[in-house]
Order: C-alpha cells, then structure tokens, then sequence
C-alpha cells in the first residue's frame, strides 16, 4: 500500500486528505452496530426495551438521528405508505431521562460520520444548551475523538478537522434568523420564546455530507408540563405525521430490578407491576430503582405523572384541570329521550372566532356538548343562519356573550336583539368570569364524588383543544386566564352555556332573556 492510499484509508472518517491522520473508524451499519460503539467508545449503555407499551427507547431516537430517519428502524415505527423519511422530530422524556446527553451524542456521531455537517444547538435558555455542550466537550475530550478536533474547543463552537462544526445559540431571533445549517436541536423547548421557535423553522437545509444525504431537521427534546404550550403543539404534529415521536418515562430507563426486591412493597409497582425484573441486562436503562423510589416520595402525584411518567401534560395552570379527554369526550350520542332539551352558548368574534356550541340535557341535568361552529369572519346574518337552519337542533335558548347586548351605534339595535327578532330565544345576562369557570369545573368533576354531569362529543374539536390549553398568565401574581393564544372563545361559549343552565336568570322579556 502506497504512503498516499494508507493516509485515505486512514482519514476515511473525515472526508479530507492532506491533513494530519486521524484515528479511522467503522461506522456503525445497524442498531446493534450503534450500541456497541456507545459502548466502546463512549462508554454508554440506554435503555432499548421500553417497559411501557407505545413508548420507546433512547437507542429507537439516536437511530432515527444517525441513519437519516431511514432503517435500521423497527418496521413497525416506520410510517407506513411514505417515500421520504420524515427527519424532523421530537423527544418527549422524562426529568433525568438522558435527553440532553442524548442530544450530545447525536451531535458527536453526526460531526464524524457526516463530513462537513453543520450542527446548531438552541436552548429554552443559553445555560441549557451549554449543557448539551459540556456533554459534547466531554465526549470529544476521549480518544478517538480528541484528535479529531481542529483547533480550540471554546465555549461556543467546535469544529472537526473534517470540517464539521457545530455551535449554540442564544434563544433570540438574531441569533437564530439568518443562520443556515443541516440539523438543528432544540432542548427544552417547552420553555423556547414563541417568536425564536417560529424563526428556527426556517434554518435548515439539505446537504450530502460526505457519503450521507443529511436531509434538513428540526429535533425537539423536551418535558411537556405546559398546557398548550410548544410540546402540545408538536406532539399533535407528530400524530398528524409530519414529525416522529419517540417518547419514553422513567420506568422505560430504569436499570433491572433485582430478584430479591419485594414488589408488594415497592412504592413503583403500581406503574411497573414487576416488569422491571424481566428486563435484560445490556437493555436496561440507567436511572435506579432507588433513585427513582426517591424522587416519587418527594413530589406529588400530577409532578410525577408529568415530568416522570409523561403520561399528560401539566394541569398545575390550567384554566380547567379536571377535564381529561380520556373521560369527558365520547363517541357516542346520548338516548334521546322526551324531556331532553337543546340549549346554546355563543362567544361573539369578528377577526376571532365566533364559537357557538348545540348542548343536549337530559332529565338528570347532564349536558352534552354535541356539535359547534368556529368561523371568523362571518356575518350575524349567516351565524343565525346556521342557527335556524333546520339540519341543526331547534334550541330552547341561546345564552350569548354580554357584549351582544349593547346597543350598536350604527343600526340603533343591538345584537341580541337582532337574533330574537329573528325567533331565536337570546339569554345576554352578566355574568362574572370567575364564577361560570367554577359551574364548568364542578360540571367535570362533582363534589360529590359522582359521575361527571358534562360531556363532549369528539367532533367538537375546538372546544376539546380549548379546555385541554386553556390556561393562566405566567405571572403568579395574577388570577386572569391567558387569551392571547385564543383558547377562550370556545370556553366563554360553554361559560355562558353552564352558567345560564346552573343559574337561571329571573325574569325574561319576550324571546329576549334581559338578565
């Protein structure tokens, strides 16, 4: 072998030649492949057997990454009828599931596999994504890395001497606007400024590197523990196909469990019901049992199924915390039945939504929330269109926004008028914020212990999505809900609804409820 063929066999990671020899090294072809360099090089063992059924494992991520978002994927989490992968993603893990060092790692075998890649890391704050960084640091600090590096590591950048580079960001739009890469990753965006995170769509672009066509990607890691937050957003993508999802909780990275552990007294059994003791051992995770024991008795019960369990998003600023979807939406329409009653609720819009909202109660006073209608734009004239219109329920009243009862300085008449002359039976009354909030909320879940007393039908969508996001302001200090994002106009429409049903005006005018 010439002087000149040993140095290309020798520098084949890099993509270069007539530079310093590096350290060659096989890339990895298959996921066992993969596991094994973490092991050898890196010294890394995740867990690759999730405990949780519909869950994943850390490897099924770092896969998706290093191959591009093409096999050695399982086949069953290939999406199916779809030429080009789809390479954005997202990381939905627990508190101390790895997703930072995981990060890391992608980013590592990205920068030696891939020559010429370029890597930007974006933190909900600059200190989070210096931790990726510092796991980056750390990894490039061990051979066969080390000599892979051109010049200074600093605090900001690194570059490889096969000219790959990878580099943070600060979490503002002029950091992030104008940049031009192969792969972004976000950490934490749960806690990313709406605007940065709008920008960082818009910085990727595809490019072969080396023998690789590194396809541009957004990959997100984060908790979800904000209702309606980003992470709401990109899970509902990501079921809409147009992102994959790997989530995993703490039991999917739990080390195996001893024989000798009594489950009967384990505080974890009720959430791992013994599977941790089936585990293999080169599949297990790295989070204790005894770590994991501890963190559960310090939080309460909505903490852990959050942060740990990642089995629903935080309610902790929820407008309405007891709704869940799993119990209050159906599928199925209630028995008609003689004395049930159609009612209505409606939340004026113009450039908002007007929602109004079809609700069936029955002789036991349960409400059934079962068709609605979000438009902006419309007229009055084509919403009590859609009011009369006889493919709908005929409504015994409608109980409006308030403002509908002001008298419009251009027609001398007020909406709420406009609609009873039409024959719609209109309830416009007062009515506080707070206290219809609580009728809703004591609707989902009664102080008595009993079933709840309001349902949703799944196709109101709107609705559905508003409860679930509705929340407060950040500011603690403050007792308002947050209507910036748009959750409240679907709510205010069941507000008005539960609160004319629950308290019943005292007189009425005509077709015209006054008060």
């Amino acid at each position: 072998m010439t002087d000149r063929s040993e140095r290309r066999t020798r520098c084949r990671t890099t993509g270069e030649e007539g530079m310093d020899a590096v350290p060659a090294l096989t890339r990895p072809a298959s996921r066992h492949d993969l596991r094994h360099f973490l092991h050898q090089h890196l010294d890394l063992r995740f867990a690759d057997d999730p405990i949780v059924p519909g869950h994943h494992s850390p490897i099924d991520y770092l896969c998706h990454a290093f191959f591009e978002g093409e096999p050695p994927l399982p086949d069953a989490a290939a999406p199916a009828g779809r030429q080009a992968p789809i390479v954005d993603c997202v990381v939905w893990a627990n508190r101390g599931g790895g997703k930072t060092m995981l990060g890391a790692v992608a980013t590592l075998m990205d920068m030696v596999y891939k020559p010429g890649i370029h890597v930007r890391i974006l933190g909900g704050s600059l200190e989070q994504a210096e931790r990726m960084h510092t796991h980056l640091r750390g990894f490039l600090a061990r051979e066969p890395f080390r000599s892979m590096v051109r010049g200074r590591v600093t605090d900001r950048r690194i570059v490889l001497r096969n000219t790959s580079e990878v580099e943070l960001l600060a979490q503002s739009q002029t950091s992030v606007r104008g940049t031009r890469v192969q792969k972004i990753r976000c950490d934490e965006v749960e806690l990313f400024d709406p605007a940065v995170w709008e920008a960082a769509q818009l910085v990727t672009r595809s490019q072969r590197c080396g023998g690789t066509l590194v396809r541009g990607a957004v990959e997100c890691l984060s908790t979800m523990h904000i209702p309606g937050g980003i992470m709401h957003d990109l899970v509902g993508q990501a079921a809409a196909g147009t992102r994959r999802l790997f989530k995993w909780g703490v039991l999917d990275v739990l080390e195996r469990c001893e024989p000798a552990r009594d489950c009967g007294a384990c505080a974890l059994y009720s959430e791992c019901s013994g599977r941790a003791k089936r585990r293999q051992g080169a599949m297990a995770g790295h989070v204790t049992i005894d770590d994991a024991l501890v963190m559960k008795s310090r939080v309460g019960t909505a903490v852990w199924e959050t942060e740990m369990l990642c089995s629903r998003p935080s309610r902790t600023a929820a407008v309405l915390p007891e709704f869940d979807r799993c119990l209050h939406v159906v599928s199925e329409e209630p028995p008609a039945t003689d004395d049930a009653q159609w009612v209505g609720g409606m939340d004026f819009g113009m450039r908002s939504p007007t929602v109004i909202l079809w609700g069936m109660v029955g002789a036991d006073r349960t409400v059934w929330i079962l068709h609605e209608r979000s438009v902006s734009g419309a007229t009055l004239d084509d919403h009590i269109a859609e009011i009369l219109d006889p493919a709908r329920p005929v409504l015994r009243w409608l109980s409006v926004d308030p403002s509908g009862a002001a008298t419009n300085y251009h027609t001398g008449i007020s909406t709420t008028e406009m609609m009873a002359r039409r024959g719609i039976r209109v309830c416009a009354r007062p009515a506080r914020v707070h206290e219809g909030l609580l009728l809703i909320r004591a609707r989902l879940r009664p102080a008595d212990g009993g079933p709840p007393r309001l349902y949703v039908h799944r196709r109101c969508a709107t609705l559905i999505d508003s409860m679930e996001r509705f929340s407060y302001d950040d500011n603690p200090q403050s007792d308002a809900p947050d209507k910036s994002r748009g959750f409240d106009h679907a709510v205010d429409a069941l507000r008005y609804l539960v609160h004319r049903l629950d308290l019943p005006s005292s007189s009425q005018s005509g077709s015209y409820t006054t008060r």
